[in-house]
């Protein structure tokens, strides 16, 4: 697919096709690089994506107890 360079205030881009994005389930996010003279652009996943699932999986018990004892902040 050949693509042409648009201005976009002071700088360029090009114009992704909504067909390309959804086959790559349009992310936010791209890592750009210049590969051996070539711009590659790499999906860049959700920094937390999956936790939910992994959250409801997981045994949610707490690490340490989280009440707060008023009488032993007296011996602080």
């Amino acid at each position: 697919m050949q693509v042409s360079l648009i201005d976009i205030g002071t700088s360029k881009g090009i114009r992704i096709p909504a067909s390309v994005l959804k086959e790559i389930d349009a992310p936010k996010s791209f890592e750009l690089r210049i590969e051996e003279g070539s711009i590659v652009l790499d999906v860049v996943e959700e920094p937390r994506a999956g936790w939910a699932e992994k959250f409801k999986e997981s045994d949610n018990a707490l690490l340490i107890d989280d009440t707060l004892d008023a009488d032993a902040w007296d011996e602080i």
